[in-house]
Order: C-alpha cells, then sequence, then structure tokens
C-alpha cells in the first residue's frame, strides 16, 4: 500500500522545517511507500519558498500547491486530498500540534478494517472556562445536527481510499469537514491523545474565526433553526393573544388603568430582536444557497510542485497533483 499525507499550511514558515523533520522521521520507520503533500493556502511568510525547497530536497516523496490566495483551511484540505495518490490519507496540520509519532497507531488500527482511524484530542491543560463552553456546545449542538460531532475530534484522522473518494464526491461549496467525516460513515475507530503544543508561530483561531466556525457547525448539516422560526413565532402569537384576552378582562373588572408604556416598549424590543435574530438564519442559509448557485471552484492554484529539473523556481509539474478546482463541473485552473 502507499500512505498520504496531506499537510495544509497558512504562514508555517516558522515550524515547517521541524515539522517535515519529524513527520519523515516518523515515516521513514514505517515499511510502506509514501508521500507528503503540501498545500500552501495563500501564506504572506516564507512557507511557499520552504515548500519548494524541500520538494527539491525530497524529490519523489513530497509535492505542494500554492493557492493563488487564502481560501481557507477546507478548501485547502480539499484540494490535499485531491492530489493525494496513496491507499490511504492522513490528514494533519503543520504546527507539530498532532504529534507525527501517531502515525504508525494509525496506520495499524487501519491495516485492521477501519476506514477512519480518528485521534480525539484530550482537554488535559485546557482552561476550565474552555473545556466548559466546548462541552456546552458539542452538546447543544448534538441536539440540532443530523450528525454526530465528538468533542476534541478533528481533522487529524487517517482515511481510506474508499472514504476519500466518498468525500471528494461531495461538490457543496460550504464545506464543513468535521461534519463531513461524520456524514460519510464508515468503519470508524477512535483513539484519545494528549494535545501537544504548538511549536513556533501563531494560532490562526481566534475568538471571531471561532465563533464563525461554531455557527457553520450548526447550519451546515440541518434546517431546525428555521422551524425554531415556526414554533417561536406561533408561541408568541399565542402569547399575546392570551395578554390580550388579560387586559380585556383586566379592563372589565377594573376599569381601564394607566397604559402599561414599560410593558409595550420590552415587548416591542424584545419582538424587534427576535425577528432580526429570525432574519439573520434565513439570511444565512439563502446566502448559502446564493454561494452553492454560482457553482464556483473551491480554489485557484498558482503554483505547483515538484519542481522540474532545470526550470525556473516555481514551475511545478502539474500534472502530478491531477485537477486543481473541485468536484464539479467548474472549470479547473490550474
Amino acid at each position: 500500500m502507499k500512505l498520504s499525507v496531506v499537510v495544509p499550511c497558512y504562514n508555517e514558515e516558522a515550524v515547517l522545517s521541524r515539522f517535515d523533520d519529524a513527520v519523515r522521521a516518523a515515516l521513514d520507520r514505517l515499511a510502506v511507500p509514501y508521500e507528503l503533500c503540501y498545500v500552501d493556502d495563500g501564506s504572506s511568510d516564507g512557507t511557499l519558498a520552504r515548500l519548494r525547497g524541500l520538494a527539491q530536497q525530497h524529490r519523489g516523496t513530497t509535492r505542494y500547491l500554492s493557492f493563488s490566495r487564502n481560501f481557507g483551511k477546507e478548501a485547502a484540505m480539499l484540494a490535499g486530498l485531491r492530489a493525494a495518490t496513496g491507499d490511504a490519507v492522513i490528514l494533519m496540520d503543520a504546527d507539530l500540534q498532532h504529534p507525527p509519532e501517531l502515525i504508525e497507531k494509525m496506520l495499524d488500527l487501519y491495516q485492521l478494517g477501519h476506514d477512519q482511524v480518528v485521534a480525539k484530542r484530550t482537554r488535559h491543560g485546557d482552561r476550565r472556562l474552555r473545556t466548559a463552553l466546548s462541552r456546552l456546545y458539542y452538546r447543544a449542538v448534538n441536539t440540532w445536527v443530523d450528525v454526530e460531532l465528538t468533542d476534541g475530534v478533528g481533522d487529524f484522522r487517517l482515511l481510506s481510499r474508499k472514504a476519500v473518494d466518498a468525500l471528494l464526491a461531495l461538490p457543496e461549496y460550504n464545506r464543513f469537514s468535521k461534519g463531513l467525516f461524520s456524514w460519510i460513515g464508515f468503519d470508524t475507530v477512535t483513539f484519545d491523545y494528549r494535545n501537544a503544543a504548538r511549536e513556533a508561530g501563531e494560532t490562526k483561531w481566534r475568538l471571531g474565526s471561532l465563533v464563525n466556525y461554531g455557527i457553520d457547525g450548526m447550519l451546515s448539516f440541518n434546517c431546525r433553526p428555521l422551524r425554531l422560526a415556526i414554533h417561536a413565532g406561533l408561541a408568541l402569537a399565542s402569547l399575546a393573544a392570551l395578554y390580550a384576552l388579560w387586559i380585556i378582562g383586566a379592563a372589565v373588572v377594573g376599569g381601564v388603568t394607566a397604559p402599561g408604556y414599560v410593558t409595550l416598549v420590552a415587548i416591542i424590543v424584545g419582538l424587534g430582536g427576535l425577528q432580526m435574530v429570525m432574519l439573520g438564519l434565513i439570511g444565512e442559509y439563502i446566502g448559502r444557497i446564493y454561494y452553492e448557485a454560482k457553482r464556483r471552484p473551491h480554489f485557484l492554484v498558482k503554483e505547483s510542485g515538484p519542481v522540474r529539473e532545470g526550470s525556473p523556481a516555481g514551475e511545478g509539474d502539474a500534472a502530478a497533483l491531477g485537477p486543481a478546482t473541485d468536484v464539479s463541473a467548474a472549470p479547473r485552473t490550474l
């Protein structure tokens, strides 16, 4: 068999060489041929230059492609999966928070017949507040979405060729890989590992990015928020009718009293806020339909490698990496 390791990179110049050494050392201990497929997600530092050097240094086992701009990690993972030629494919980050020494364990479990071998990060060392919020989020999201999302499970996993082909057959533009991995199913096994600290550089996941990612998880695999709008509207209409009956009854019994100015303002503000939330939910779904209808490619590639003998730096062997856009009928660009 052949093993492919797909590594999305965004501004990882400071750690890339150390990562390559570590993962190559782990792979060299295995009795299987392998390839490293790096995807530069439009980095603004020297990541691309490092990838060119690695492709020249390790010909035959290292390939790369570079996007024309930053398209996001989801697009980078998709590009790497399309470029990978192995019978099994491992997805991992370049910051060494995914320990390369776990590759051997993944491969052992894969050879037992599992199509997905998933590394689950423990919460050891995380702040208590972050751990509590994470658990609360996953508990809430799993009551909504049509697939099961597990706390601590991310992109670090091994996929069989069958699972990779299933993922590539899903042409949707708005991709939420955590949900897609769960949606395709197949035989899956999970094992725990202790998360490692980032070796260098800064995390790309800020608070705003995490919030947006959480919203994507809530909306990508269900339309229940829209159903909630119907139930909320019916509940408010019922409450309004009961309140009106109570006001009429109070007026009949005790006469008309001073108008409830505070109550009226509170109701108007509350209903207005609820309407804005519901309009926002509807807008999110419509926006996703809008992007799907455009059928734009998930990414554009400006450069790919390995670098051919005698060619200027950066002129890669495009044919070695296969199609560079998406799996739909959109024009392919390389």
